[in-house]
């Protein structure tokens, strides 16, 4: 096939590529003697649960573009990785897929991340607002997050069932809000609308004010000038400039930082840290 050939059809050229690289005995098929590497057009179609006529037609650029349904069957028989399943959906459809929530555990890398970023306070939380990575400057300016258990580490849950929340906050109903904005944008935005369900459950029956709310469908974005003001029980008022990142690659988490609001500030959680005597 010639490259014009080729660029008038990349997904069939896309799809050739990645069956090209599959080893037809790890995943059950006859190993006899074949002309090519890879699997056959027809057992990509098995394994897609697809015609093997429509399979042929997709690689030849007959028939149309496919349908999402179909995209995703083919992407999950040629075993693709996230990052390819997002560009045959791309060349495919000209869009990419909806996404899907996953949870999975925080890579070491992203940790060595949060710990570089010492001593200024970083965590990593899902889409549903649960805590699952921080550094030493988090445990030690916004909570021991290591001594609760994993349901405790959810951020709606403390802001709305924790006393707590309350004292240390100068604005507690205006961080409520932010919280709440934000985390029902977030969970529309990464498919994690199911996940969320028991939590809002639990929280709409046990706080009035979440109920209040989560009924009053606000939503925000997590970018602008945040500053949050605490009341830390060793250094008194304390404000941080409040900054939320999506994690590439990974929809589901956000790196959120809170840079100290001042050199003072900056201060005080390096003499925290270092075990010294906070700055008067």
């Amino acid at each position: 096939m010639s490259e014009t050939a080729i660029g008038r059809n990349r997904l069939g050229a896309y799809l050739r590529d990645r069956r090209s690289k599959l080893d037809p005995a790890a995943l059950g098929f006859p190993g006899e003697r074949r002309r090519t590497s890879g699997l056959r057009r027809e057992e990509v179609a098995q394994r897609a649960n697809i015609s093997p006529t429509w399979y042929t037609w997709l690689e030849q650029g007959r028939g149309g573009a496919p349908s999402a349904d179909v995209l995703d069957r083919i992407a999950r028989a040629l075993i693709l990785t996230e990052v390819e399943r997002e560009h045959l959906f791309l060349i495919g459809l000209g869009r990419p897929p909806e996404v899907r929530y996953r949870r999975n555990d925080v890579t070491p890398r992203l940790q060595r991340v949060l710990d570089a970023l010492d001593p200024t306070p970083a965590t990593i939380r899902t889409a549903i607002w649960d805590v699952v990575a921080w550094n030493r400057a988090a445990t030690a300016m916004l909570m021991d997050y290591a001594a609760l258990p994993p349901k405790d580490r959810n951020i709606l849950r403390f802001t709305f069932l924790d006393p707590r929340s309350r004292t240390v906050q100068y604005d507690w109903e205006g961080v409520a809000r932010f919280v709440m904005g934000v985390f029902r944008a977030d969970i529309a935005r990464t498919g994690a609308m199911a996940e969320a369900e028991t939590l809002v459950e639990e929280l709409c029956e046990l706080s009035p004010d979440f109920r209040t709310m989560w009924r009053e469908n606000d939503v925000r974005g997590s970018h602008g000038d945040l500053v949050k003001r605490i009341r830390h029980p060793v250094l008194g008022p304390f404000a941080f400039e409040y900054s939320a990142f999506s994690v590439e690659g990974r929809t589901d988490l956000s790196l959120v930082i809170y840079n100290p609001a001042t050199p003072e500030d900056a201060a005080g959680i390096r003499s925290l840290l270092d075990g010294e005597r906070p700055p008067a």
